[in-house]
Formats: C-alpha cells, sequence, structure tokens
C-alpha cells in the first residue's frame, strides 16, 4: 500500500543514517576510547613501577633563542628542546614549585617560567571504578603528554631580561595556593625593572594572574605580554567526527575558531586578525585548557604546530607593545582556565567575568537549537530527580507531550488507513499490473476520506532529531559521564555492558563488541517489535520480511550506543505503543497486535498443488 511504501522508506532511511552514524563515528569512538583506557592504564602503571630516578627532565634551553622571551626577538616561543622523558613525580620534584588545593583541583605551579603544569581534577576520575586514577590535565614538559599553561613577556628592546619559559620565580610569603590564599612571586629583571605576580584561583578552575610591572630604572621599558597553552600529545579520540577535538578560540571579528590537530599539522600556522577580547586555547572532550587575554591592549592570537624538534601544539597570543615609562606601574591582568567542562560553570564564567562566547568552549554541534535546550530540561529534571536517567524517561514524556497533536493526527490517520484496508485491497485485485490506474484511484480515495497516507510516518521522522540532540548531549557533556542508573548501568554515556551471548555475565568469558547485546538493548527491540505489530503485516512479502527483521537489525545496531538513548528509545516506543492504542481504540479502528501475535505460532498452511 501507498502507506506502508511511504513507512518504509522512512525506515530505510533511519537505517541508513543510523549504519552510516555506527560505522563512521560509533565504531571508531569505542574503539579510540578503549585505547585512551588502555595507555592511560599502561602509564599509570609504568608510573608507579618506574624505578629510573636518572630520567630526570633536563630543562635545557628553548631552540631559537633570539626568538623568545629575554631575549631580543619580540615573539611568542614557538619551540622547546627535547627533554629526557621521567615519570610525572620525578618531573615534579625537579624543579621548586608552589602547590595548589582546591575543591576542584589539586597539583603545583612550576616556579621555572611560573608554568602551570601540574593539575589533576579531583571530581573526575579514570573510569567509573571510584579507586580509579583521578584526570591529569596538565603534566610537564618532559612527559609524553606534557601540557601547560605559561605567560610571559617579549621585547624588541636591546638589552632586556624579561620573564620568559626559563626564568626562575621567587615566592613571597604563602607557598600555597588555595582560594583563600592566592601566591604572590616576584622576578628582578634589571635596570630597576621589578615584576610582582599575583595567582589566585577561585573553588573551581579559573586561575586569575596578575603582574604588576615597576620601571623603577631611569629609562623606559618597552614590552609585550604572551601567553601559550603548548600540548605534545593528541587524545586517540581527536577523529571523532560529532565532536571537535583540538586547537579552538573565540576572538576578533572572526568569532569561533575550532582547528582540529590534523588542520594544523597540514597548514602549520593560523594566524587570525587581532583583537581586544576574547579567548583561545586547547579543548579536549571533557576538559579544556584556555587563556583569557589581559584587556590592557589588543593582543594577537595565533594557532600553530611546530615539528621541529618534539612535536607540539601551541594556541598562544602577544599583546601589543607597551611603554612604562621610569618610576610608573603597569598592570596586567590574565584569566587561565584549566578544568573540567562543566555547563554551569562556563556559563557563570561568562556572565561574571564577560568572557566573549566562553559557551562555545563546549561542542553543542550545528543544532545547538535543540541540543542545549535538550540539556537544560534533562539536567533541570536531574536537580530534582537526583538522577540522570530518570530525567531521560521524564524528558521523553514532556517531548511526547510536545509532539502529542502531530503524532496525535499522525495515528488517527494510520487508524483511518486501516479502516479501508479493505477498499486498498480491492482497489489492488481491481487493477492488477496496472500501477498508474491503481495509484490514481488510491489518490482518489485518500481525498474522498480526508486521510493523509504519509502522515504515518511522522511519528518516525520527529523522533530522530531528538534521537540525536540526545546523542550530542550523552556524549559532549560532562554531566552525563560516568552518570549512573540503576543496577547494572553504572554509565549512561556508555554501551549497555551486558550480553545475552554470555548469559549477561553468568558465563565466564568475554563475548566479541559486534555480539554486546545487553538487556536494554533488548528491551528496546522487544517494544519496537510490539509497535509495528500493532500495524496490519503488509501484504507484500519484501515488505513482510522488512517488517519481521526491523527490530532485530535495529537491536544490533543500537547496541553499541550508549545506554541512556536506548534507554530513552525503549521508554519511547512504550508510550507509543499506549498512545497508539489508545488513539485507535478511540477512532473504532482494530488494533493488530494480538492477532499478528497470534499469526506468529500459528501452523502456515501449504499452498494447493
Amino acid at each position: 500500500m501507498e502507506n506502508n511504501r511511504n513507512f518504509f522508506i522512512v525506515i530505510a532511511l533511519s537505517v541508513a543514517i543510523l549504519t552510516l552514524w555506527q560505522v563512521f563515528y560509533v565504531n571508531p569512538r569505542i574503539e579510540s576510547e578503549r585505547q585512551v583506557a588502555q595507555i592511560e592504564a599502561e602509564r599509570q602503571t609504568s608510573q608507579q613501577t618506574d624505578q629510573g630516578a636518572s630520567g630526570l627532565p633536563q630543562h635545557t634551553q628553548p631552540q631559537g633563542q633570539a626568538n623568545v622571551p629575554g631575549a631580543s626577538g619580540g615573539s611568542v616561543p614557538g619551540t622547546d628542546g627535547t627533554t629526557t622523558p621521567a615519570t610525572r613525580e620525578a618531573a615534579i620534584a625537579a624543579t621548586q614549585r608552589v602547590s595548589i588545593d582546591t575543591p576542584a583541583l589539586s597539583g603545583s605551579i612550576n616556579l621555572t617560567g611560573g608554568r602551570i603544569d601540574d593539575i589533576r581534577l579531583k571530581d573526575y576520575r579514570l573510569t567509573v571504578d571510584e579507586n580509579s586514577p583521578t584526570i591529569e590535565l596538565l603534566n610537564p614538559q618532559g612527559l609524553p603528554n606534557g601540557q601547560y599553561a605559561e605567560l610571559g613577556y617579549t621585547s624588541t628592546q636591546a638589552g632586556t631580561n624579561l620573564p620568559g619559559p626559563q626564568t626562575q620565580w621567587t615566592v613571597q610569603g604563602n607557598a600555597s595556593l588555595t582560594p583563600s590564599t592566592p601566591v604572590t612571586l616576584t622576578y628582578s629583571a634589571g635596570n630597576g625593572v621589578e615584576f610582582t605576580r599575583t595567582i589566585a584561583v577561585d573553588e573551581h578552575y579559573m586561575f586569575t594572574i596578575t603582574d604588576a610591572v615597576s620601571n623603577n630604572g631611569s629609562a623606559p621599558v618597552q614590552l609585550a605580554g604572551y601567553g601559550r597553552i603548548t600540548r605534545f600529545d593528541k587524545p586517540a579520540t581527536a577523529a571523532a567526527y560529532v565532536l571537535h577535538e583540538g586547537l579552538i578560540g573565540v576572538t576578533g571579528e572572526s568569532g569561533l575558531a575550532e582547528i582540529s590537530y590534523s588542520s594544523i599539522e597540514e597548514d602549520k600556522q593560523i594566524t587570525p586578525g587581532k583583537s581586544t577580547d576574547g579567548w583561545l586555547g586547547i579543548t579536549d572532550k571533557y576538559w579544556a585548557v584556555t587563556l583569557v587575554p589581559s584587556k590592557a591592549a589588543p593582543f594577537q592570537p595565533r594557532y600553530s604546530y611546530f615539528a621541529d624538534g618534539r612535536p607540539r601544539y601551541q594556541a598562544d597570543f602577544l599583546g601589543d607593545t607597551l611603554t612604562i615609562a621610569p618610576g610608573q606601574t603597569q598592570n596586567f591582568e590574565n584569566l587561565v582556565f584549566a578544568g573540567a567542562k562543566e555547563v554551569g560553570q562556563i556559563q557563570t564564567y561568562e556572565q561574571e567575568r564577560g568572557i566573549r562566547q566562553f559557551d562555545l568552549l563546549i561542542d553543542w554541534g550545528w543544532f545547538y537549537f535543540i541540543t542545549k535546550p535538550m540539556f537544560w530540561l534533562i539536567d533541570s529534571l536531574f536537580k530534582i530527580l537526583g538522577n540522570f536517567g530518570l530525567a531521560i524517561l521524564a524528558t521523553t514524556v514532556i517531548v511526547k507531550a510536545i509532539f502529542f497533536p502531530l503524532a496525535n493526527k499522525s495515528y488517527k490517520s494510520m487508524a483511518n488507513m486501516k479502516k479501508i484496508q479493505p477498499e486498498l485491497m480491492a482497489l489492488r485485485e481491481k487493477y492488477g499490473d496496472d500501477r498508474m490506474k491503481q495509484q490514481q484511484a488510491m489518490m482518489e480515495l485518500y481525498k474522498r476520506e480526508k486521510i493523509n497516507p504519509v502522515a504515518g510516518c511522522w511519528p518516525v521522522l520527529i523522533q530522530i532529531p531528538v534521537f540525536f540532540a540526545l546523542y550530542k548531549v550523552l556524549y559532549v557533556t560532562i554531566e552525563m559521564r560516568h552518570a549512573p542508573f540503576f543496577g547494572w548501568i553504572q554509565d549512561l554515556a556508555a554501551p549497555d555492558p551486558t550480553s545475552l551471548f554470555n548469559l549477561f555475565g553468568l558465563l565466564p568469558y568475554d563475548v566479541p563488541q559486534f555480539l554486546m547485546i545487553g538487556v536494554w538493548p533488548i528491551i528496546m527491540g522487544i517494544t519496537m517489535f510490539l509497535q509495528m505489530r500493532m500495524n496490519p503485516t503488509p501484504p507484500d512479502p519484501t515488505q513482510a520480511m522488512i517488517f519481521t527483521w526491523m527490530p532485530v537489525v535495529f537491536t544490533f545496531m543500537l547496541a553499541t550506543f550508549p545506554a541512556g538513548l536506548v534507554i530513552y528509545w525503549a521508554w519511547n516506543n512504550f508510550l507509543s505503543i499506549l498512545q497508539q492504542g489508545l488513539i485507535m481504540k478511540r477512532q473504532g479502528a482494530k488494533i493488530e497486535l494480538w492477532d499478528n501475535l497470534a499469526g506468529l505460532f500459528k501452523k502456515k498452511e501449504k499452498p494447493a498443488e
């Protein structure tokens, strides 16, 4: 029938979309995250067992000395010398440091260069296991996964000795940075130029670095402030298509810049126009490190990849040159964000600190107008219900209510289609193979009965954008990371960990990834099967075969999707069954579910010979 044909066209398109999604995104993501966990576990093990105390990092002078701060090049440092790999603990112990201790962070600041290069996130662990290591966001330069934030000064003026990568700062007073106790560092550049750096941190992830540059000499001093985020590795998940990981920033008139690792490796350097506000840095899926430059002077942002020596990625800025007259003091205030991309906290920083479009640090995607409200709804319900799984179930009910008029109209049309089934069958028999006359007669019948045969497709179509919006929310927001439901679902953002093929863990062996068909995917498949069986079985054998096997195909496909998404789909199917059954009953249309189920067990008659 025409309605069946349209319905199955929609289903075929849905299968094609989900198949492409799984092949090009889901499977690579699962493999990448497995590699990340394996690499991190191996690294943690090696750090615990490594006894090579001789592996301390050698803080060599950066290459290209003529172009680094403290020399005369007047540019942001772009190279770092090759260092000897070391354990994290040894690399930290090799330098003088100021400790960091906040409710959200632990770590230290390297007094050599004043670098923030040791940050752990107290609230986040590598896996759902509460004993797994905390996330290491920033690491010293000498490590394979080295990453740090650095602020300094450069000048083209001869004879200057401004703070740079090798500068040794001195602590004045308190040597422990907490939200209530800032630390003060000092450095004397000679010729009467003194630097006083005050570092403060809030209870979350924002550092405020205020430099007071005093010229106590007899000659003017020219200098320009710089800042850089430097990273020596890239995440294994950086190839995920649905999410940006890499260099990022919002500066100048160009606005948002999202530069992938592969793109910057090819281009080597991208230099947007100058800016007077904004931010830039390097982002991962759940964490980021960014700089918010001082507004004391315009600055030039830059994104770079350096292949010489140790390959590395860098987001940096260079402020315009300022002149400090004798007897004057110039203040510079820069912000450094180093932490988890928590939606509420990011939005708070944007509003309270006046950071332009800082919320774009979270990759909401092209359909942000659906994704952001979806997250807001789920997060609001979570604050009431205390469980993200329950919040997803409640969100499904609300979405169903919003689309109720459209779905109601669709189901009414489907119910009316069932009423005219005998007439449609008669037309098919009357016109036989004359498709054109058959279609004309059907369209006249639809027009006379005021039926839209395409209306039955809407329940499937309207579910697809909601489905992908929820997928995006589950994947990109850290609030969903390691969020438990009930029972065996301890991470709604990960697939159901059980499998039918080892009796859901009762048999003592692991199964291949493609056979990880858990409890919730099976529930989803059953609800989809029941929903489809509420409609008459199509008379066409091909359509009937698709009708039968569609739930099985979807069960296997969605088994690798996040459990939260599968729970949503199963619950949505259940609500659709109730809704469709109620509407069909009101319209006086026969509910085919029980007859179809009974027909599965009836012995089929053999055709007469």
